[in-house]
């Protein structure tokens, strides 16, 4: 589980880091404003600061719709081992084909 959790962790980071840089350089905004906007984004609560350019508004969409994929993947990686004991808890054996 320990392992799961940091390699979710390390996802989830990368993907902090690919906002905040975005929204950074693309975006204009000061570090700090770049982290909360890439922060609320990826918790999906939303963005803070209007954006005025259109690479702007472009970059924050696919972020958006990349985060919330990331957040499916972190869920993923961190239930993958509670699933695997499940299906050894209820014997549930693979098909080894015909």
């Amino acid at each position: 589980m320990v392992a799961h959790a940091l390699v979710a962790t390390v996802v989830v980071l990368g993907s902090l880091a690919i906002g905040v840089s975005g929204y950074h350089f693309v975006g204009g905004l000061p570090w700090v404003d770049a982290l909360l906007n890439a922060s609320m984004i990826l918790g999906g609560m939303g963005p803070v600061d209007p954006l005025r350019t259109v690479p702007a508004k472009v970059f924050a969409s696919l972020y958006a719709l990349f985060s919330g994929v990331v957040f499916l993947v972190a869920a993923s990686i961190l239930l993958a081992p509670l699933v695997h004991r499940l299906l050894h808890l209820l014997h549930v054996e693979a098909d080894r084909g015909s």
